[in-house]
């Protein structure tokens, strides 16, 4: 069989000594009167040398017994046999989840193995924690009252892990009990380096367990008349003393003069990376329970600060970064004061609540957690 096909009359495609006559052949006229779609009439026979189209024949290809059959009108016939192409397989595409790149979906936590949304009250203070954005809360909270057996005092914690949650957690399972150990060691003569010893205890221990990751922490001793705070990392405590804010901690944070000092004069290097100071390009912050890899820049010793548990000293507020990067400290005395004090009916967990659902409102999109003392509950 023979086929025609039409080109125009251009010059590069007129057919000229250039090409080889092996290429082509003529279509005889039975293919060129074929009503088949397959066949394609030729309209050389009819035009004249000024003809805008000139026909080209081309080879009969040999007859593949794999893709194509070959059709006649008959055994010995004459007329141009016609290839008619196989119907292909029909192909079963099967239906798959994918993520970003190759990596596949990742299965969905089962029901209730998370908790967005954690609270608790308890004689004397109310946390309130909720998750921001990332896969799972890294924020934990710890609170002891009547420590040995006195209704005065307490122990509470507020601990923002980051690279995980096993630094948080284990910050909030030993840290007071680690405190309160050393503070009897000592027999409270020195409370200030007893509350140290006991974050270094935790660290050192929390190291040992060769686990990523790490934790900011805020505490707050309740003890004889006193209030020891301490923390290391951002989160940060303050207390409303006549309704006036008063920031108890300084955030550790590698923008602090000191803190870059401090880890120069030891081998160290602060750098700005995506807008935010960092030691080493990677953590944002510059002491801390953990992060293991940094150990020898970020340490966990803490900054401590005592006070006498005066009248005029209302309530206190121990939070994670989620809550001061968005909430002035001013701001959240203010929000919560009117709930807290000089009313029939406190509602200091609605306080936290409020503080919680600012930070988020203006943009936060960290953990948020937020613990409120009264502290006239252990004068």
């Amino acid at each position: 069989m023979s086929c025609t096909v039409a080109i125009s009359n251009s010059p590069v495609f007129s057919p000229s000594s250039r090409v080889s006559s092996s290429l082509f052949c003529k279509t005889s006229s039975s293919a060129a009167s074929a009503s088949s779609p397959e066949t394609i009439k030729n309209p050389s026979s009819s035009s004249s040398p000024s003809s805008p189209f000139r026909g080209l024949r081309l080879q009969k290809p040999p007859p593949s017994s794999s893709g194509l059959i070959r059709n006649s009108s008959g055994s010995g016939s004459t007329s141009p046999s016609i290839l008619k192409r196989k119907r292909p397989a029909r192909l079963e595409i099967p239906i798959v989840s994918l993520g970003f790149g190759n990596t596949p979906v990742a299965p969905s936590p089962a029901p209730g193995r998370e908790r967005d949304v954690v609270e608790a009250e308890g004689d004397g203070y109310v946390v309130y924690c909720k998750k921001g954005r990332r896969e799972a809360m890294e924020d934990r909270y710890s609170a002891a009252i009547n420590l040995q057996g006195d209704s005065k005092q307490a122990c509470f914690g507020i601990f923002d892990g980051h690279g995980g949650a096993k630094a948080a957690e284990f910050a909030a399972e030993n840290l007071q009990e680690n405190i309160i150990d050393e503070i009897e060691k000592g027999k409270d003569r020195q409370i200030e380096e007893a509350v140290k010893n006991g974050y270094l205890r935790t660290d050192a221990e929390f190291v040992k367990e060769d686990v990523w990751g790490g934790s900011c922490s805020v505490t707050a001793l309740i003890r004889k008349g006193k209030l020891v705070v301490s923390n290391a990392g951002d989160c940060r405590a303050v207390v409303s003393r006549g309704g006036v804010a008063e920031a108890l901690t300084s955030d550790h944070r590698p923008s602090r003069e000191d803190e870059r000092n401090r880890i120069e004069a030891m081998g160290g290097y602060v750098d700005f990376k995506h807008g935010v100071w960092r030691i080493h390009g990677s953590l944002a912050v510059s002491r801390s329970i953990g992060d293991q890899y940094l150990k020898q820049w970020v340490i966990a010793e803490p900054e401590t600060r005592i006070l006498g548990l005066e009248p005029e000293l209302e309530f206190l507020i121990l939070a994670s970064d989620g809550l001061w990067d968005k909430v002035s400290n001013q701001e959240a005395i203010d929000l919560a004061r009117p709930l807290c004090t000089g009313v029939n009916k406190p509602q200091p967990l609605s306080a936290c609540k409020k503080l919680v659902e600012l930070s988020a409102l203006r943009g936060s999109v960290d953990d948020i957690s937020v613990m409120l003392i009264q502290l006239k509950q252990f004068c």
